[in-house]
């Protein structure tokens, strides 16, 4: 633990691996800790509004920025997640669940989100076992079965295309009156017979033996309810901040996400920095995660300029 490093960097999406890339260019001491370099990108069937690339799935993306990445000298740990970040002095006291511990002079947080489970009885217990929040990790596992997809914005539509390849049928369920899916979306899910949308629609339950095997909802306009005979539900409703792992450090807004400067990405504790999803930025958008990454680098680097005369050689 007596290694002290200039920057440690929590997160392999898009803003951690372009703040990797610019810290090992500045010859920046650095560490990235992962769970993956998949993350949210990865599990988007089709990107075409990133820069260069007019179509790509989001695991050929990500597999690109990881092997940019791995081009310079940085020190990765992968396969381990960071579960508290605390002052140690001047420096950073970061701790994994593998109890390793690990000093920083800055750390920038780039750990994206998470999905928001829908907290209703039987999901927690069916995770694995016909409950996913990934269509693109699981989809092939319901050939000829039928889907539920829980949510009417992309992620919800995108899965739901993603399952007609495999499953014989799909329901998209939306709890609000209308689809917020974008139009492009919209167009490719009304091609597609295997799906059906329906509105107004609250889940209430999920049932099974051992797996899924039926969905509880309610109509909200009737207040009727229904049971359904599912063999796999997919939700997507939505993410949560991994910002659990910070608290007490910095300040966080209503939604638990890192408030920050945005020309530098500088959280209200000196040294720590939030790129990409898990500030409180408006936009949620690959492109300017990546661009964040590079913003919490540089400042990443200036600060270590400022405060103890230039970064440790690496």
């Amino acid at each position: 633990m007596q290694n002290v490093y200039d920057l440690i960097i929590v997160g392999g999406g898009p803003a951690g691996i372009t703040a990797g890339i610019y810290a090992a260019r500045k010859r920046l001491k650095t560490l990235l800790i992962t769970k993956n370099f998949l993350g949210q990108v990865a599990k988007t069937r089709q990107i075409d509004n990133y820069s260069g690339f007019p179509e790509i799935s989001g695991m050929k993306l990500m597999k690109k920025f990881e092997e940019h990445l791995k081009k310079f000298d940085i020190k990765i740990n992968e396969d381990e997640e960071v579960t508290k970040v605390e002052k140690a002095g001047e420096n950073f006291l970061v701790k994994t669940e593998k109890k390793n511990k690990f000093l920083g002079k800055t750390v920038i947080v780039a750990t994206g989100r998470d999905p928001r489970p829908l907290e209703i009885p039987g999901e927690k217990e069916f995770i694995g076992r016909g409950v996913s929040y990934c269509s693109i990790c699981d989809s092939p596992f319901f050939k000829d079965k039928s889907a539920a997809v829980i949510g009417g914005g992309n992620s919800g539509f995108e899965a739901a295309l993603d399952l007609t390849k495999y499953a014989k049928r799909i329901f998209i369920f939306e709890r609000s009156d209308k689809i917020i899916a974008d139009e492009i979306l919209q167009e490719q899910v009304k091609r597609e017979r295997k799906i059906q949308i329906h509105l107004n629609k609250e889940m209430k339950k999920i049932e099974g033996i051992g797996k899924v095997q039926a969905l509880i909802y309610q109509d909200l306009k009737t207040g009727e309810t229904f049971q359904v005979p599912i063999d796999g539900i997919f939700v997507q409703i939505g993410s949560v901040p991994a910002t659990g792992f910070l608290k007490g450090l910095c300040e966080f807004n209503e939604n638990d996400e890192i408030k920050v400067d945005f020309e530098t990405c500088t959280a209200s504790c000196p040294g720590i920095f939030a790129a990409g999803d898990v500030n409180d930025g408006k936009w949620k958008q690959i492109i300017i995660a990546a661009a964040e990454g590079c913003r919490a680098a540089l400042a990443a680097y200036e600060y270590l300029i400022r405060s103890s005369g230039g970064p440790t050689s690496a």
